[in-house]
């Protein structure tokens, strides 16, 4: 276990942590092949090392968020690019029920753009 992962999880003030824990789980359990390692300050989830999403917090709003790395290749409505190229964000609110049924499927869309040969995986 990654301490500096641990740390950002810990360093969260509810209901942020409890959010970002579950959605950690959630991703975790998508698939055997998933790992998580740390990026820029933030959890970063690998699909056989090869990084697919991030969990981290915006700035100006404090909320939780998954960042999609390939998330031009997604087309779902609560997605948003915002002024990103390649990424898509779904914006989270941690005082709310969390959305399980439609975090599945953004990742498991997202998965199978690695599973398809979509976006290749070294």
């Amino acid at each position: 276990m990654n301490l500096d992962i641990e740390h950002f999880y810990s360093n969260q003030t509810e209901p942020n942590q409890s959010c970002l824990l579950a959605l950690r789980s959630i991703i975790l359990e998508q698939d055997e092949n998933i790992s998580e390692t740390q990026k820029w300050g933030m959890p970063c989830f690998c699909y056989r090392k090869k990084m697919f999403c991030f969990l981290s917090t915006d700035k100006k709003t404090g909320q939780p968020y998954l960042l999609m790395v390939e998330g031009k290749h997604l087309d779902h409505p609560e997605l948003d690019q915002g002024t990103r190229t390649r990424m898509k964000v779904f914006n989270i609110d941690p005082t709310k029920d969390l959305p399980i049924t439609t975090i599945k499927l953004i990742i498991n869309d997202a998965l199978d753009l690695y599973k398809n040969g979509i976006i290749k995986i070294k």
